[in-house]
């Protein structure tokens, strides 16, 4: 298993590469940038791990299936 802050330092490490990229420039929307490049990987390696079965994803990653199904789609993730 990987250390607990793995993720929180490759996170971090990306944001600040990604604001010495901008060179100076205002960036918008990180969040909602961030949020869409974790979740989409992040629910696609949880339903290779749960063999395509939603019911078992959904519950791996805390939320329900329908929740599950709508990021899916919203995401474009196929099932």
């Amino acid at each position: 298993m990987s250390r607990p802050n793995e993720l929180a330092e490759c996170v971090k490490r990306s944001l600040e590469r990604y604001f010495k990229d901008m060179d100076g420039e205002m960036p918008t929307s990180i969040y909602e940038m961030v949020l869409k490049n974790v979740e989409k990987p992040m629910i696609e390696v949880v339903l290779g791990q749960a063999k395509g079965n939603q019911t078992l994803a959904a519950e791996m990653l805390g939320i329900n299936r329908n929740t599950l199904r709508t990021k899916m789609q919203q995401l474009r993730i196929k099932g």
